[in-house]
């Protein structure tokens, strides 16, 4: 197969200095895009500055022979997102590419969790993506041509002890994804999500002598296809962990239509309403809201033995 190649793109990558950032980020660059490393060089708590990664991920990628700049602005805030995508115009007059990885941790149980940990954490992650998506979207429409990528989680999608913040960020930027998907589609700009897994600094505490090889480099591939202008789904999610890469769903039963509920009628058919043994999967592009309704009321319909619509 030829080698997929980035030439002639402008990538930004979120959360750059480190970590998986800094893998996509470096092979975006080897694969010939010009790249803005961004990068606050805070502690996993989000707490403290330092440029000194950013500029260190640059380096490396101009000592390969790669085209790279630093940006340490912090996609917590909006102006710190709208400077991030002015780093990449200001440089190369356009974009191409956006991986909002940027991620930071603060850990408490559900009953300890304070509100300024709580929305420290959220800002980051679902805040910090709209910041970063928000200018970039309307330059990747008029240009008719884009490529997004978010980062959720295993976190997110089935929760997790002691992070309920990150947990709901993580579920909330599958959301986002969605919408973007949806509202870049007739502009061919692509948004899907990635479900990570790899032994960074954000596994700090946990058991790694444990688990199988997780290294970043075998998440970056699947970063770099989604990222790449052959890719071909939108409005997707590939969970990489561990070597393993899936797609992952919503998925619904086919459910139970009656023409009125009391509580005891739930109660007696729950069995058959969780029942997945035939799951359905609405794809979000073209129009999984769309479907959903469809279905559920074309069930209603010849439940009830009215005429099609």
């Amino acid at each position: 197969m030829t080698q997929l190649r980035f030439d002639d793109r402008v990538a930004v990558v979120t959360g750059a200095g480190r970590g998986l950032g800094r893998a996509y980020a470096l092979l975006l660059a080897s694969r010939g895009a010009s790249v803005v490393v961004n990068d606050t060089g805070s502690s996993m708590t989000g707490v403290g500055l330092d440029p000194g990664p950013a500029h260190e991920v640059v380096a490396e990628i101009r000592a390969a022979g790669g085209d790279a700049v630093a940006c340490v602005e912090s996609v917590a805030t909006a102006a710190g997102g709208r400077a991030i995508i002015r780093t990449a115009l200001e440089r190369h007059g356009r974009m191409d590419i956006l991986v909002h990885n940027a991620g930071t941790v603060r850990r408490a149980s559900l009953k300890e969790i304070s509100y300024r940990d709580f929305d420290s954490v959220i800002d980051v992650h679902l805040r910090g993506a709209f910041h970063v998506v928000r200018p970039a979207f309307p330059l990747m429409c008029e240009a008719h041509y884009g490529r997004i990528v978010l980062t959720s989680s295993i976190g997110g999608l089935y929760g997790n002890y002691g992070v309920a913040n990150y947990a709901a960020a993580k579920a909330g930027l599958v959301g986002l994804s969605n919408a973007v998907a949806l509202e870049g589609a007739p502009d061919g700009v692509l948004c899907n999500v990635i479900v990570p897994a790899a032994v960074t600094r954000m596994a700090d505490g946990l058991d790694i002598p444990t688990y199988p090889p997780m290294g970043v480099e075998l998440v970056a591939p699947v970063v770099g296809l989604l990222a790449h202008e052959s890719c071909p789904i939108t409005g997707e999610m590939l969970v990489a962990v561990a070597g393993r890469v899936a797609r992952a769903v919503v998925a619904e039963s086919p459910g139970v239509h009656r023409p009125s509920w009391s509580i005891e009628d739930v109660a007696e058919h729950l069995d058959d309403i969780r029942d997945v043994a035939e799951p359905l999967v609405f794809p979000v592009v073209p129009d999984g809201h769309g479907e959903h309704l469809r279905y559920s009321f074309e069930m209603a319909t010849r439940s009830i033995g009215l005429p099609d619509a």
